[in-house]
């Protein structure tokens, strides 16, 4: 099986991916949308390592979707409870 994560970071006995989507200036990720076989891929991932894959979208190497540090915080502890 391949993941669609960039990175596996793992929390105990779990992990979690993440994606690194660099974004070109002309895109527009606010309207991203992940395609089926990635869809089904993320699945498998939470389904083999227990932790969803989170995608991250980056631009000049910083992170510009800024709400996924949130998310990712909450899955940390979520995964380790």
């Amino acid at each position: 099986m391949t993941t669609q994560a960039t990175l596996t970071i793992w929390v105990g006995d779990k992990a979690f991916g993440i994606q690194i989507k660099p974004v070109t200036a002309k895109a527009n990720f606010g309207n991203y949308s992940a395609t089926e076989r990635m869809k089904a891929s993320f699945d498998d991932f939470t389904k083999k390592f227990g932790g969803q894959v989170f995608v991250v979208f980056s631009i000049d190497d910083k992170i510009k979707n800024e709400e996924v540090i949130e998310q990712i915080a909450n899955e940390i502890k979520r995964l380790t409870k």
